[in-house]
């Protein structure tokens, strides 16, 4: 808020440059808050943690968004999380059998932060107190889920349990000290009943208490518009999930299930070598409020060649 101000009471000139789209988002200082979501590399991760937090700090990135399970988990979530991990070919997840102050240590070591973590909705409703209790030593400030249970979507009665349920969470969030969001996925963007559930949840859900996480790659495959969301709704996205799309692809379906999912895997890009318009989405986003960045590209194979060449392009965009 401080800054804020300060950027109102500069001079008419600096307010003008600020105006520019390339200019705000090099002014915003975006490289410093640029980060990877860790389900870009989950293999390498499994293979050599610390190696790969090392890797990732020394090509330039500053933060980090975890995925769970964690040790504070429910055993529900543990349980099906083994059998989807190993399926995908990869073992670990949350800090990858590290104690919370263990990683604290390990970020410091190679000047990561980790302000934001992936976790199922159960375990914010059951354990919201142990999670409180790992984010205040590793410094997460933002806890999400990735997507909203099959359960919890199937028609517009289940979508306005949710929202009662996500304006539940983020009480409790805020209570503990953190900010809820949820992160889109493919479904929820088309028409129910006359109704976009997406819209709905961002309607009727306390903005104060619930936050969202926009994933560019996932909203354009359900024939949404990125720009428009984060320009009709400013400070409702904290942050963004930033992905490229080798060609313009959309769900055949409603995006509904992971079999959609892994079918547009294929298409996934490095940032700046697809069809999506990443500087014009990340500069309005920045007008928007989001305050984070955050490279995704699901399981990539050649995770130090990806990341990189994704770094050195959207650290290219402040110039």
């Amino acid at each position: 808020m401080k800054r804020r101000k300060f950027i109102q009471q500069i001079s008419l000139a600096s307010a003008t440059l600020s105006m520019v789209p390339s200019l705000t988002f090099a002014n915003e200082n975006a490289a410093t808050r640029l980060g990877v979501a860790l389900f870009t590399l989950p293999k390498s991760l499994s293979d050599d943690f610390e190696g790969t937090l090392k890797m990732i700090a020394e090509i330039g990135y500053k933060e980090l968004e975890f995925f769970g399970p964690y040790e504070f988990s429910t055993t529900a979530a543990k349980e099906g999380w083994k059998m989807a991990a190993n399926a995908l070919g990869f073992s670990g997840s949350g800090y990858f059998g590290n104690s919370p102050k263990q990683l604290k240590e390990m970020l410091d070591k190679y000047g990561l932060s980790a302000p934001s973590i992936h976790i199922d909705l159960p375990t914010l409703q059951e354990n919201m107190e142990a999670v409180a209790e790992a984010a205040h030593i590793v410094g997460h400030k933002y806890v999400g889920i990735a997507m909203i249970p099959d359960e919890m979507r199937k028609n517009l009665e289940d979508y306005k349990r949710t929202i009662d349920v996500f304006n539940e969470v983020g009480a409790s969030a805020r209570k503990h000290g953190l900010t809820f969001f949820y992160h889109n996925h493919g479904y929820g963007h088309a028409p129910m009943e006359g109704v976009i559930p997406f819209q709905r949840i961002l309607d009727q859900t306390d903005p104060e208490l619930v936050k969202m996480q926009m994933d560019v790659f996932w909203l354009t495959a359900a024939k949404a518009n990125p720009i428009q969301y984060l320009e009709e709704n400013p400070g409702r996205f904290v942050s963004l999930h930033v992905k490229d799309m080798r060609e313009l692809k959309t769900f055949a379906g409603d995006g509904g299930n992971m079999g959609e999912w892994m079918g547009l895997f294929p298409y996934l890009a490095d940032a700046g070598a697809g069809v999506l318009d990443l500087q014009k989405i990340m500069s309005t986003a920045k007008k928007s409020g989001v305050k984070h960045f955050f490279l995704e590209k699901d399981m990539t194979p050649d995770p130090y060649l990806s990341i990189k060449k994704s770094f050195e392009y959207l650290k290219g965009l402040e110039s």
